[in-house]
Parts: structure tokens; sequence; C-alpha cells
């Protein structure tokens, strides 16, 4: 959606710069609508501030290996590796201890089925 915009208005996305109103200002002060817009405009101010000071990043392509190490053999990991080696990456992956499964290979069973967990 920015880039869009951004396209629109020819400006390059190097000199995007964003600034959130709702958690910094309106949240904070919920029950203090002067504090709010005084918080927002403050940090529009800073946010125009720092875009003055932005250059632009010239976008380079680099050609990329389809290879990954994966560090740590629990459900996570395990599920990461699955899941990049059906999209075709190489997968590494790397466990300290002698057995894969991490916690959940200590477990006997698991909710809500009972199964056994490995």
């Amino acid at each position: 959606m920015f880039q869009s915009v951004l396209d629109a208005i020819d400006i390059d996305p190097s000199y995007l710069e964003f600034v959130n109103i709702r958690e910094h200002s309106s949240f904070v002060h919920r029950n203090d609508r002067e504090g709010a817009q005084n918080v927002a405009e403050d940090e529009i101010k800073s946010a125009v501030a720092r875009a003055a000071l932005l250059e632009k990043i010239e976008i380079k392509e680099v050609d990329i290996e389809k290879r990954v190490l994966i560090i740590g053999a629990g459900v996570a990991g395990l599920t990461a590796a699955i899941d990049l080696a059906e999209e075709g990456y190489e997968v590494h992956l790397v466990e300290k201890k002698p057995t894969i499964g991490g916690k959940m290979a200590q477990l006997d069973r698991t909710f809500p089925t009972d199964d056994c967990s490995i």
C-alpha cells in the first residue's frame, strides 16, 4: 500500500518515515485530549526532522542460495526445517543435544488427545 502511494506521488521509499500516533499518543493520553495532541505534534515534527536527514538507499539485486542453517531441533526448529525443505531450500539442522524434539520430547503425552508427544 505505501509503495503504491509513494509511486503515485513520485517519492523514493528511502524517504519514508513512520509515526505511531496511536501507540505513542492516543493510547497513552486516553483521557487527556490536549496532551495527546501535543505529543502527536511533537512526534510528527520529530519524524519530519529525521526524514530530512535520510539519504536515498540504492536497491541492489543479489543472488541468493536456497540454503539455510537452523539451530535447534525443538518443535519450532523442526517445523521451520520441514516448511523450508518443502519450499525447495537445502536445510542444515543443528541440535546440541543427542535427541531432537526439545521440551516436547520430555512429555509423555499431550493435550487434548493424550497422544504420545513424539
